[in-house]
């Protein structure tokens, strides 16, 4: 698959390596959600994010919306509990996730989903990852974004200001506590992005 990447000037290693994550920062917001963003975590992303982009068996899903079968505006891939992972520096980033929040949690980071945008016309909609417990218990979803950033968004589920955070270039972010029942998150499409970029969601089990 041919990749298209707007690189960062400031991560020219080939390497992936994970940094500490004694900088993230938590940012409250309100009914009991939070989110933790650490830009930066992962050096080497550009090249991960090629790699990735060509080696993932990513598939594309049609989904029924109004009357009509539509194409998923991304490309997906899951990785169970057991199933191996397309690169180590990703079992890497899963255990020091669970080892970080794992008190906090009380649980281990299990899967993983991998999202591919391909360019600013791919997205998501606003949506709660509450398929499964999310949808009744306080639960994390941990997310390393690498290749060109995109904005996600975040907002109370019944409406009211929106948080945007740009991710991509190896930064994370953790959204904790209610944030997958009391709020909602998205990719908009973006007219200024051309480069893509593959978000790595990190869950617990049962949580999708």
């Amino acid at each position: 698959m041919s990749t298209h990447l707007q690189g960062s000037l400031f991560d020219q290693t080939d390497r992936p390596r994970l940094g500490p994550l004694d900088g993230i920062r938590r940012t409250r917001l309100g009914s009991g959600a939070w989110i933790d963003v650490l830009p930066g975590w992962l050096s080497g992303a550009d090249a991960l994010f090629e790699r990735l982009a060509a080696e993932v068996p990513w598939r594309a899903e049609r989904r029924e919306m109004y009357d009509r079968v539509v194409d998923v505006p991304r490309l997906l891939a899951f990785y169970g509990a057991r199933d191996p992972l397309p690169d180590p520096v990703l079992d890497e980033a899963r255990d020091t996730l669970t080892a970080h929040y794992g008190e906090e949690l009380g649980e281990p980071f299990t899967t993983a989903g991998l999202c591919y945008y391909r360019d600013g016309r791919d997205s998501v909609a606003w949506h709660g990852d509450r398929i499964g417990r999310g949808a009744r218990e306080d639960t994390m979803v941990a997310i390393l974004s690498v290749g060109t950033p995109r904005d996600l968004l975040l907002r109370p589920a019944g409406g009211g200001g929106t948080v945007r955070r740009p991710l991509g270039h190896g930064d994370l972010i953790v959204m904790g506590g209610s944030c997958q029942r009391t709020w909602e998150h998205c990719v908009p499409k973006s007219a200024r992005v051309a480069g893509g970029r593959i978000s790595v969601q990190f869950r617990p089990r049962g949580v999708r």
